[in-house]
């Protein structure tokens, strides 16, 4: 196997797929091309990433929801299955790829800093965009990460929020549910690359309105994205959907361990969303919980392996290439 690769868009209600067809196959071009010429898991999940997060159409980087204040914050995480590090960042506003600056915090784990201190494997906020900018990040105006197209979106829930409560507190942020298909929520990457080595990583600019400094999923250990390598497989998995929810249950952790010790993937993870995510005694009896999960799974010894996901919403946006395809597919699930 020469290296395979699948993206995600996120887990939303009844989207317009033609949106996200074209970015999803470009950023699996560009990943494989990667694998081809020798690049890794790391190298390729990284590039898709980027890809997704600069097309204006996904929740992620430009274009990235609006939070209670009206301007952007971004969440990123992105974690080697090799050396099973882990790097995210959180709160970013002028950082043009968020998961860039994940990838050079992951990288960072892998040495000790002066006077043997320990490195950050998560960093927020304006220390986060400081940090990236003295590693070489490309940095990018607050203002420049806001589309039109999430203007739009905030106005027009931020209009009725005022209109029902009169108040301008961000506890009023729930008083509306924004619908789920004005935006998709977290896009994410898994990859595997000619040595068997996984990658897995995510991006997300949050819910609509979200309450300014809130952090999510995708920058938390165990619940964005995860990836392990052993001698018997590889598994990776980024998830995407209501960030408190995914953040309670592990999920992304949870699916990758579960994954490891079934005979049948499909039927694994069918479980692990039934009983660690839907039916799980930390989250709500009586609501809706929105998730999505998008998996690989090798098996080095005879060189094959699985693309799988699952998810509680109405469509899931995914597309999947090898490096032996001449192009990749993508559909809308």
């Amino acid at each position: 196997m020469s290296g395979f690769i699948a993206v995600h868009t996120g887990a939303g209600n009844c989207v317009d797929e033609t949106k996200y067809q074209r970015v999803i196959k470009e950023a699996c071009v560009r990943a494989t091309d990667i694998l081809k010429n020798g690049g890794s898991a790391m190298d390729a999940c990284e590039a898709a990433i980027m890809r997704l997060e600069n097309c204006g159409n996904t929740n992620a980087g430009f274009g990235s929801n609006l939070c209670w204040d009206g301007y952007v914050q971004c969440d990123a995480s992105i974690m080697n299955g090799n050396n099973l590090h882990f790097g995210a960042c959180t709160n970013v506003t002028t950082v043009k790829n968020p998961i860039q600056l994940a990838r050079v915090i992951c990288e960072g784990q892998e040495r000790m800093l002066s006077m043997e201190r320990i490195p950050p494997m998560v960093m927020a906020g304006q220390g986060a965009e400081r940090y990236a900018e003295e590693m070489g990040c490309a940095m990018i105006e607050p203002s420049a990460l806001i589309s039109s197209k999430a203007k739009f979106s905030y106005n027009h829930y931020k209009s009725k929020v005022a209109k029902l409560t009169k108040s301008s507190s961000p506890s009023a942020e729930g008083t509306v549910t924004p619908d789920t298909s004005s935006a998709l929520d977290t896009v994410g990457a898994v990859c595997v690359d000619s040595t068997g080595n996984s990658a897995a990583g995510c991006s997300s600019g949050g819910l609509l309105l979200k309450v300014p400094g809130r952090v999510g999923q995708a920058a938390t250990y165990g619940a964005g994205c995860w990836a392990t390598d052993t001698d018997a497989a590889s598994v990776a998995t980024c998830t995407t959907g209501n960030g408190e929810y995914l953040m309670k249950t592990f999920l992304a952790k949870e699916i990758c361990t579960d994954l490891f010790t079934t005979e049948c993937a499909v039927t694994s993870l069918h479980k692990t969303f039934k009983t660690k995510f839907l039916e799980s005694p930390f989250l709500p009896a009586h609501q809706d919980l929105y998730g999505g999960a998008l998996s690989v799974i090798y098996y080095p010894k005879n060189g094959g392996g699985e693309v799988l996901w699952s998810h509680t919403t109405k469509s899931f946006c995914v597309g999947y290439m090898s490096t032996q395809q001449k192009m990749p597919k993508v559909g809308v699930n």
